[in-house]
């Protein structure tokens, strides 16, 4: 019974991003770490030039389950109030694939005179591809997925805002802008496979205890409508600015736990071990996600 379930869930797992009603994007665990993913506005906003990498490991011990690899680089332009980036990324899902870059554009300017308002815009093109020969369809003939490697191409896009400070911030952004759809078979014009708008909002606060620690609360709210909207709440400690420590808890599927240190005084290091509150926990021991960071060109 329990290989039954293996087989049964990893195919769910390797089809979960053809629904069009699921969530399509990754989701980060650390997501404070690497926030311009999720919001061009971000770009710009620090005085030095970042650059991340993550992987992340997704319910590990089920076939064919998620994995996601990006580069990420943004930085201050101009007089800096501007700000520029760009990141690459694969999201591969049993027998789909999801491959492509963004490019995005941010401008900053201020609230007060400690407070600063960030805008971003970013595009990009994304292949979406189905190994077919991996998929055993109940009808041998269906039109909407082939049996051979398929491929499309769709344009993509996301709008930020970013409100920041030295101790707080607050995102939103809307990645998945247009909601292009997904034709993946020619002539089979039918199919819902498209490019639903997600919605992000997250922010968190620092408060200084004392002089070597610090407190950041930490929350994110996501909604893909129609389902239900999801939300990470938690918080890290930090020492010295250098190493911290700390945790969330995810609504209906995830809890949190990562640690990470900043060293030689421009590199990062972050890991995050999701444990598995649903269902999936039966056949899954968990997930990975590991994130790099390097800062450089201060200003």
């Amino acid at each position: 019974m329990k290989s039954f379930k293996v087989v049964f869930i990893g195919l769910g797992l390797g089809l979960m991003s053809l629904v069009s009603h699921g969530q399509q994007l990754a989701h980060y665990s650390q997501f404070f770490l690497n926030d311009y993913v999720l919001n061009p506005a971000v770009a710009g906003t620090h005085s030095y030039f970042d650059v991340h990498s993550t992987y992340r490991y997704q319910w590990v011990g089920i076939q064919d389950a998620p994995r996601t690899f990006l580069v990420s680089m943004n930085g201050p332009i101009g007089k800096g109030n501007m700000g520029v980036g760009g990141y690459v990324y694969s999201d591969v899902t049993g027998p789909t694939r999801k491959t492509g870059f963004k490019a995005s554009y941010a401008y900053n300017f201020k609230v007060n005179d400690r407070i600063k308002l960030s805008f971003g815009l970013a595009g990009g093109l994304m292949q979406f591809a189905v190994d077919g020969s991996e998929i055993n369809l109940n009808e041998k003939n269906d039109q909407a997925i082939a049996t051979v490697w398929t491929a499309a191409y769709t344009p993509d896009a996301a709008f930020g805002a970013y409100l920041y400070h030295d101790d707080f911030f607050v995102s939103l952004s809307i990645p998945q802008l247009i909601g292009t759809k997904l034709q993946l078979a020619e002539g089979y014009s039918t199919t819902d496979n498209s490019l639903k708008n997600h919605y992000f909002l997250s922010g968190g606060y620092t408060f200084h205890i004392n002089d070597a620690i610090d407190i950041q609360p930490l929350v994110q709210a996501k909604y893909i409508p129609p389902t239900n909207p999801q939300i990470d709440v938690g918080a890290r400690v930090i020492w010295n600015e250098m190493i911290w420590l700390g945790g969330t808890y995810r609504s209906e599927d995830a809890a949190s736990i990562f640690a990470g240190i900043n060293f030689l005084e421009n590199f990062s290091f972050g890991y995050a071990y999701d444990i598995i509150t649903n269902d999936i926990k039966q056949v899954s021991s968990g997930t990975h996600e590991v994130v790099l960071g390097l800062r450089f060109n201060e200003r």
